[in-house]
């Protein structure tokens, strides 16, 4: 089953909260490197994600996207009882 573009924002929303390298959201998230690049800089564009420079490039969920992803899943509550 394909995910949708909601899923997968989600998904690394969650794995950033815990600062994560790229590789990590790749193999948690299911994903290739292609494919990832264009959703974390939608994340960062839009100050969902944070780009940290420690000894190698983490990514971090904000405020802001702690709280996007609080109302996904809420949301995704909501509809599980439909």
């Amino acid at each position: 089953m394909k995910r949708n573009r909601h899923t997968i924002v989600t998904q690394i929303l969650n794995i950033c909260k815990n600062k994560s390298n790229k590789t990590r959201i790749v193999y948690q998230a299911n994903l290739n490197f292609s494919t990832v690049n264009p959703y974390l800089d939608l994340l960062i564009k839009n100050g969902l994600i944070a780009v940290k420079q420690e000894k190698t490039t983490l990514y971090e969920t904000t405020a802001d996207g702690i709280n996007l992803l609080d109302n996904f899943m809420e949301i995704d509550s909501q509809l599980t009882g439909l």
